[in-house]
Parts: structure tokens; C-alpha cells; sequence
């Protein structure tokens, strides 16, 4: 009788085992990660903490639909990767383009955007259409939607388009006539002029709007492709409510 019983409690001890180590495996794998970048005043890093207008939406609805997850800011091009090619992967503020359309799984708008092509007051750059910025050096940031959108327009990073990593480093570029044009979201434009102590209506001319890109819904939410249908639907339904109870709107009228 006792070889029977060390054969049924070795089976009970195994079955024990491979319970546990799958708990931690399947945490591993619904957990969300979400990703941003430096985009002042909609995602930003202030005292060591994220905020801005669309992180604050982004936080809304975490709340709303009880989900705790802490946010990554990163440059673009490696947030833009992983939301690519990773699972349950949460990005945000991504315009959403036709390119893009099939990339992610949308959630929804979360802040409205404005883009313009950019010169200095000191320095004009008269455009009639965009076919009249090429010859121009145009400050972008390596993998957002100005640059994507001005290399389906024939221009070429390198050699029309000058790529950086962070936004601010355009603007210092267009301020040492390192360019002669900067492609920009109006108030991430609006606020690096500030931030370095100038009045935007002084000193930057909107050579070109860009209404491709612009729209009062314009920067979304969006997941990876790998992530699951039901966590997608539920972030949707998280951010109709808080535009339905108001909460939505409190957060434009704060920094709008």
C-alpha cells in the first residue's frame, strides 16, 4: 500500500507545481503596458511624474474601467515599435491615419490637434502648398505623423527632412537656423515657445496648415494588434462613459 500512496502524492505535488508557476506566467501575460512620449502639454514629465491633457484622459479611463497600470514616457520610435510588435501594449497621443488604420486596434480620440508647417518671425518661409517647402531643411521627430506624413510626400529624411528624437530639439533647431521650417502640433509648438520664454505670436509664423493631420479629435488611444478584443472594448466603452459624464470635458477646459 505504500507505493500507490507515494505515486498519489508525487501526482498531487506536481499538479501543485505546474498550478503554481502558471499563475505568474499568465500575470505575465495580460499585463498592460502603456507607452507615450514627451509631447507637451498633452503627455509630459513634470517632477517625476506623467501628466498633460491626454494623460489625464488616458488616467480617466483607467479609473473608470478599474485598471491600475503605470505609464512609460519613451522616445516616439521605440514606443511606436513596441505598440507595433508587442501585446497589450496601451499607446498614446497617436494621430490616427489611414497608414496607421489597420496597424492598432483604436480606441478613441482624446485631444484635438492642429498642425501646421513652421518658420520663424526673423526668418519667414512664405508657402503656397507644401509641394513649395521642398528646398527647405524641415526639423521632424524620427517616426511621428508630420515626419510619416512628409516622407508620403516625396520628401526624404536626411536630405529635406532633419529627424530628431524629442520635440524641443526642433524648435532649438529652428531658433539656430540649423532649419528654416519646423512641422508641429499647435500646442506642443505654442508651449516649447513659451518654455523658452517667448510669445509664440512674436516670434513663429504658420507658413502652411496642415488639415490632413488636424482634427478636434485628432490624437487617440490606441493598443497593439495583440492585444485581446476584450480588453480593447472595454477601454472603448471606459472612455465613452467619461465623455458622456462630463469628466472628459473637465479635462479640456483645464488646459484648453
Amino acid at each position: 500500500m505504500i507505493l500507490p500512496f507515494n505515486r498519489l502524492l508525487m501526482s498531487c505535488v506536481l499538479v501543485f507545481l505546474a498550478a503554481s508557476s502558471a499563475v505568474p506566467n499568465a500575470a505575465a501575460e495580460t499585463a498592460l503596458r502603456i507607452v507615450t512620449e514627451e509631447l507637451p502639454p498633452y503627455n509630459m514629465t513634470q517632477n517625476g511624474r506623467v501628466t498633460g491633457m491626454s494623460t489625464e484622459v488616458v488616467q480617466a479611463v483607467l479609473k473608470e474601467v478599474g485598471v491600475e497600470a503605470s505609464i512609460q514616457p519613451m522616445p516616439w520610435a521605440r514606443a511606436y515599435e513596441l505598440a507595433l510588435n508587442e501585446s497589450n501594449v496601451l499607446i498614446y497621443s497617436i494621430v490616427r491615419t489611414p497608414a496607421r488604420e489597420s496597424l492598432f486596434q483604436w480606441v478613441g480620440a482624446i485631444a484635438p490637434t492642429q498642425w501646421y508647417m513652421y518658420s520663424l518671425a526673423e526668418r519667414p518661409v512664405k508657402l503656397n502648398s507644401l509641394d513649395d517647402a521642398h528646398g527647405h531643411q524641415i526639423a521632424t521627430v524620427n517616426q511621428d505623423v508630420g515626419e510619416q506624413y512628409l516622407v508620403s510626400k516625396g520628401f526624404r529624411i536626411g536630405k529635406d527632412l532633419q529627424s530628431s528624437n524629442k520635440y524641443e530639439h526642433n524648435y532649438r533647431k529652428l531658433k539656430v537656423d540649423h532649419v528654416e521650417l519646423w512641422i508641429s502640433n499647435e500646442l506642443n509648438a505654442l508651449y516649447l515657445t513659451r518654455q523658452n520664454g517667448e510669445d509664440p505670436d512674436k516670434v513663429l509664423i504658420r507658413s502652411l496648415p496642415l488639415p490632413e493631420l488636424s482634427s478636434q479629435d485628432g490624437l487617440s488611444m490606441a493598443f497593439s494588434r495583440k492585444t485581446p478584443a476584450a480588453t480593447v472594448e472595454k477601454f472603448r466603452s471606459g472612455l465613452e462613459t467619461i465623455r458622456r459624464n462630463g469628466v472628459y470635458d473637465a479635462i479640456m477646459r483645464k488646459w484648453l
